[in-house]
């Protein structure tokens, strides 16, 4: 299953956040978790394209669909992640619908978009093809996704949900804190409005909506608002935190 057709199936999907190990067993480990797919992110990570070319690779082997933000909104970023594989892609701080009409621009292939052509790589299993059906079957399979989190992509989310090749919308919830001017108050009425307008936008559009939990309780709260898929937790966290809850037992049942 594709992250297309992932998106139409009902219920929650449910991820993790890949920011750390991008080794060849994660996607089977996913898997064997019950998981649906990965975010593999390149903003924050340091990972190299080098290193997305091998982990699209080890996703694909254990069929778990996969979302890659790439560090920026350029279209080198955005295509060069495509050219390696990647099937959902996000950009940071999309802001506006033209930021959005970019987005589609790179990633898809003509008639859809401005993407540059290179066929018989990666993305295509370096397979041959006629060029229309090359086209036409990548422009099927990729996903763009919009990074809502600036107060003025909040501002403008139902513009950009509108954009046609817009497949889903995604919430930075803590630069979005930031730039609302409150830094981590999710609570605070400014943050519930700005998650409110974006809700609204990936329902009346069709969109599906994504966002990071720390936990499967606001996990099952955010599905119930609206949210259908939920990134819970990320690589790095769900170690630590296992071992340090596995290490405070310890000790405290040997006292």
């Amino acid at each position: 299953m594709g992250l297309k057709e992932l998106a139409r199936a009902p219920g929650p999907k449910i991820g993790n956040f890949i920011v750390e190990f991008a080794t060849p067993g994660i996607g089977h480990i996913l898997k064997a978790a019950g998981l649906d797919f990965a975010f593999f992110d390149m903003e924050h990570s340091g990972f190299s394209f080098e290193t997305l070319k091998s982990a699209v690779r080890y996703f694909e082997a254990a069929q778990v669909p996969l979302i890659v933000r790439v560090p920026a909104q350029e279209n080198d970023m955005l295509a060069r992640a495509c050219d390696m594989g990647a099937e959902g892609l996000i950009a940071p701080m999309i802001s506006t619908a033209a930021q959005a009409q970019a987005m589609v621009d790179s990633v898809k292939y003509f008639p859809a978009g401005k993407r540059g052509v290179g066929l018989q790589m990666a993305h295509d299993n370096y397979r041959a093809a006629p060029v229309a059906d090359a086209l036409k079957a990548a422009n099927e399979r990729t996903s763009v996704i919009c990074l809502i989190e600036t107060a003025e992509g909040a501002e403008n989310v139902d513009a950009i949900a509108a954009v046609k090749g817009v497949d889903g919308l995604w919430v930075g919830h803590f630069d979005l804190s930031v730039s609302l001017g409150i830094p981590g108050e999710f609570n605070h009425p400014k943050f519930t409005a700005a998650i409110d307008r974006t809700v609204a936008a990936a329902k009346k559009h069709g969109k599906f909506l994504g966002r990071l939990v720390p936990s499967a309780d606001a996990g099952i709260a955010f599905y119930k608002e609206g949210f259908d898929f939920i990134c819970y937790s990320g690589d790095i966290w769900v170690l630590r935190d296992g071992l340090a809850a596995a290490a405070k037992a310890i000790r405290e049942g040997v006292k």
